[in-house]
Order: structure tokens, then C-alpha cells, then sequence
């Protein structure tokens, strides 16, 4: 047997039905894709600050508090 006609996958003991071999596959191929992810760099790149939907939010429990005073509406609209 050369190493083109080897099988990826054996199974050496019991009898799995299609569903088992199926989930296998499956589990084998997202941890092949989050590994290849992690190689890259990580995968996705985040939002920007535009289209992050946390930036809606008006404070956090860190103390961050929304902008007071006079200019207070001019600075809501401001990235934080």
C-alpha cells in the first residue's frame, strides 16, 4: 500500500454505526480548522469600533460612566 491509498481513518475494534463515524469526522475536522486557525493568527479579526454593538452600552461596572456637563452630547457620540 503506498501512503496515497493508506486510510486516514481505521476503525480496529467494534461495530460503529454511520452517525458515530459521522460525528468523528466532524470533531477531527473542527479541531483540524481551529488548529490551522491558531497557526494563522487567530482566525477573525475583531469589529470595528463602528460596528461593535458594545460600544452602545452606556457604562461598565469598572466605574466607566457616561459623559456629563455641557458638552455631554457632543461626547456621547464619541468612541470611548
Amino acid at each position: 500500500m503506498t501512503a496515497d491509498s493508506k486510510p486516514f481513518l481505521q476503525i480496529v475494534r467494534g461495530d460503529p454505526g454511520p452517525e458515530e463515524i459521522a460525528a468523528l469526522v466532524a470533531v477531527l475536522t473542527a479541531r483540524a480548522r481551529a488548529a490551522a486557525a491558531a497557526r494563522d493568527g487567530g482566525g477573525a479579526a475583531r469589529p470595528s469600533r463602528w460596528a461593535d454593538r458594545s460600544r452602545l452600552v452606556r457604562g461598565t461596572f469598572a466605574g466607566e460612566l457616561p459623559p456629563r456637563g455641557s458638552g455631554a452630547w457632543r461626547a456621547s457620540g464619541l468612541p470611548r
